[in-house]
């Protein structure tokens, strides 16, 4: 068979790059197809705020952080709750890449030019006990740069390889099927689509200009999950999470549709834990929207006050930052998909960040005088501050009658009743006339200031929501917001698929958010966050190298 490269790549996400950035670097030929334009390169990464799990770091010893593998390795595991016969090769890579977080993880990135925010965020905090689920410590490690500036040393990489003709990309390919013979990947086939000028994000044409087939010793296949594919979402939706939401916002756009996962199954790949996912509950509407239904996440602080659609307060330990899945399972109990954070000014402004590269141009550009803006005024960042006047989630008002009218107003529900909500917020303001408080949420407001990094840009000083020195009032409605499949194609530690008989598929290899970013979901039920664009940097160099020496 002659063969048109070494390797074909499908998806040109940072999973994708990665994998044949290494591939190349091994002197194999590459080719990366993608149905998407060429102004999409970098996939998700792009749209991400950077953020990085790392273990025992420099920065992190420099804010008085003591982390190590094994108290890593103990916030992995109760976390991910492994309980599945499946789980065996998650549970590998999951150990594998703490120990690459705890290794080699940072200073492979140096290398190329990948630097850090000296600020930490502390991302899942948990709330339960040492075994159960969260970070013990912060360990969520900023790009600087964002997401661009994780992708850019990859892309770097590929475009050097690309002019030494290593590499060949193929936009605007769209894979319907893997070619086998005798139960072998060594190809693809599909079609090309018409050429579209669309900017990043926004919807492409699926107009068909002609077939196309490409023949290669091996496939990788790095083609994403089905955050953008609400269909899909609801019927992989798992019981213990609740009824499926009726309204959910996107965080991916609407390519990320999962389709690749079904033509690897019908190629003898197997995937597991579809029912493993995670969506997060503190998604915006977008008032400046790129792609369908785009939505937004707050990356909050430990102060707002929340409310399900009813006005009743969150119960311990359920937070803002502190368990994801635990909140979306506990919204999805009340029969609504919809909850309230309720602030102040003051919160805001210290307390609001947005999820994305394109909501923090003072990271994403790194400017360090404008990232120095968020420490000085009255007023959140621009981004936040374009959200409270626009945003179509935002009510604010100068007393708690008038913001629970508008919040009313806004749901259309009338569920809120102001009188309750007065004597919620003044119960909850009484607790902090003493250093000690019954209240676990003050609590943890005061365990996250003894953090240097929450104490400087992160948490608000604790004072009296109903203060109005710190007004105005602000109500937020929260939308489920739709981003990572946390199971996918099973792999083995060189990124093999595996078939239903538990052996490799020869010639087929998954990375990143299709092989649940390595074993088919190392992260279990829950997530540490910052693990995600880990998964794809780790299983994308897993891939790359074993794949190299496979096809030599």
């Amino acid at each position: 068979m002659q063969y048109d490269a070494d390797v074909v790549v499908v998806g040109a996400g940072l999973a994708g790059l990665v994998a044949a950035a290494e591939l190349a670097d091994a002197g194999r030929r590459v080719i990366i197809v993608d149905q998407e334009p060429e102004q999409s390169l970098g996939g998700q990464a792009f749209w991400s705020f950077g953020g990085l799990f790392f273990v025992d770091s420099p920065e992190q010893r420099r804010m008085g952080i003591r982390d190590s593998r094994e108290l890593a390795w103990q916030d992995w595991l109760g976390t991910a709750g492994f309980d599945r016969d499946e789980d065996a090769w998650p549970r590998r890579w999951a150990e594998a890449y703490v120990d690459f977080a705890a290794g080699d993880k940072r200073a492979w990135l140096r290398q190329m030019g990948h630097r850090s925010f000296p600020v930490l965020g502390w991302a899942e905090r948990g709330g339960y006990d040492a075994t159960g689920h969260g970070n013990s410590v912060p360990r969520f490690h900023i790009t600087w740069g964002t997401g661009p500036g994780l992708v850019e040393p990859f892309e770097r990489r590929v475009r050097a390889a690309a002019d030494k003709g290593l590499i060949r990309l193929c936009f605007r390919h769209r894979v319907d099927e893997l070619l086998a013979t005798n139960g072998t990947i060594h190809g693809v086939r599909g079609a090309v689509l018409a050429a579209d000028s669309a900017a990043r994000g926004e919807p492409t044409s699926r107009e068909e200009n002609e077939p196309f087939s490409f023949n290669a010793q091996a496939v990788i296949v790095a083609a994403g999950g089905i955050g953008g594919n609400h269909e899909l979402v609801r019927a992989n939706w798992p019981d213990r999470l609740g009824t499926p939401p009726e309204h959910m916002v996107s965080g991916v756009p609407a390519h990320v549709d999962g389709r690749m996962l079904g033509i690897t199954e019908s190629a003898g790949g197997r995937v597991i834990n579809r029912d493993r996912m995670w969506h997060y509950v503190e998604g915006l509407q977008n008032w400046s929207p790129i792609w369908p239904r785009h939505g937004i996440r707050v990356l909050p602080g430990p102060s707002s006050l929340w409310f399900d659609a009813r006005g009743r307060r969150f119960p311990a330990p359920l937070y803002p930052g502190s368990d994801t899945l635990g909140q979306l399972a506990h919204i999805q109990s009340t029969g609504y998909d919809y909850s309230w954070f309720v602030l102040n000014q003051s919160i805001i402004r210290k307390e609001f960040a947005l999820s994305g590269s394109e909501q923090n141009p003072d990271l994403t550009g790194r400017s360090w005088r404008m990232t120095a803006k968020r420490a000085v005024g009255s007023k959140a960042t621009g981004p936040v501050e374009a959200f409270k006047a626009h945003g179509a989630d935002f009510v604010v008002r100068d007393s708690i009658e008038s913001l629970v009218a508008g919040m009313n107003e806004l749901s259309g529900d009338g569920l809120l009743d102001a009188a309750d909500m007065r004597d919620q917020i003044a119960a909850r303001d009484r607790e902090l006339a003493n250093p000690f408080t019954k209240d676990f949420q003050i609590m943890a407001m005061h365990n996250a200031r003894r953090f240097l990094g929450d104490k400087l840009i992160r948490t608000a000083r604790p004072h009296r929501m109903l203060d109005p020195k710190h007004g105005p009032l602000i109500a937020v409605r929260l939308n489920i917001l739709t981003r990572k499949t946390l199971g996918g194609l099973e792999t083995d530690l060189e990124a093999r698929v595996l078939g239903a008989d538990g052996a490799p598929v020869p010639g087929l290899y998954a990375v990143g958010e299709a092989a649940g970013f390595g074993g088919g979901g190392m992260h279990g039920y829950r997530s540490l966050e910052g693990t995600f664009l880990g998964g794809c940097l780790f299983s994308g160099r897993s891939a790359g190298r074993a794949c190299a020496a496979a096809v030599a």
